[in-house]
């Protein structure tokens, strides 16, 4: 039976709609009003292997903060409901992927317990931003602060120990997308299956 997970949330300044299904290949059909932010899901599903469709519509004339944020609470909440009691799951894993200049490491345990650290001490992308082809001023950018921003909303909705390092980077696309393609394959074997593992992994008996 797979695993799916499907919300719907309509606020003042967003309105966004996940479907996803954790046990998928990878296939994505991604819409928001932000370009790079749809670049980047469509990695995360890729190399997650997961079903994603989402679509995203927002405030961004203000500016991105509020699309950004709310697409990683609506992803957090239909993860941890594709993942049931999470039943079965390895539970914990990291991936370290390389993109051109950057390299990235994220470790996740899904612990219902959200915790969030964002390591970029040793990037020199920090500064810089994506300016989208449709606007480049420098308020509709797309930043470290706003992939941070993504990722801790991430975090808190689906209940995640997420830790996530950038431990060099040049180019600022390199640097997020080696981020986002580490997110996807290190939750992808946290959720994954061992048949060995009765019931959820800890010594609670629960999560």
């Amino acid at each position: 039976m797979k695993r799916k997970g499907a919300i719907k949330c309509r606020t003042k300044e967003t309105a966004i709609s996940v479907d996803l299904n954790l046990d998928g290949s990878g296939s994505s059909d991604i819409n928001t009003p932000i370009p790079f932010l749809s670049h980047m899901l469509t990695n995360f599903a890729r190399h997650g292997l997961f079903d994603l469709k989402l679509k995203a519509t927002g405030d961004i004339e203000v500016d991105l903060h509020h699309t950004v944020e709310d697409t990683g609470l609506r992803l957090g909440e239909a993860l941890k409901k594709a993942l049931g009691d999470s039943s079965g799951i390895k539970r914990c894993s990291s991936a370290m992927v390389p993109m051109m200049d950057s390299v990235a490491t994220v470790v996740v345990d899904i612990s219902n317990r959200p915790y969030f650290r964002f390591n970029m001490e040793g990037a020199k992308a920090a500064p810089k931003k994506v300016r989208s082809i449709k606007d480049d001023r420098l308020e509709h950018a797309f930043d470290l602060d706003l992939a941070k921003e993504f990722l801790k909303a991430l975090s808190n909705s689906a209940g995640l120990d997420l830790h996530v390092t950038l431990h060099y980077g040049e180019d600022i696309h390199h640097a997020i997308e080696a981020i986002f393609k580490a997110l996807g394959r290190a939750l992808s074997g946290a959720v994954a299956k061992n048949p060995r593992i009765k019931g959820v992994l800890s010594t609670k008996g629960r999560l």
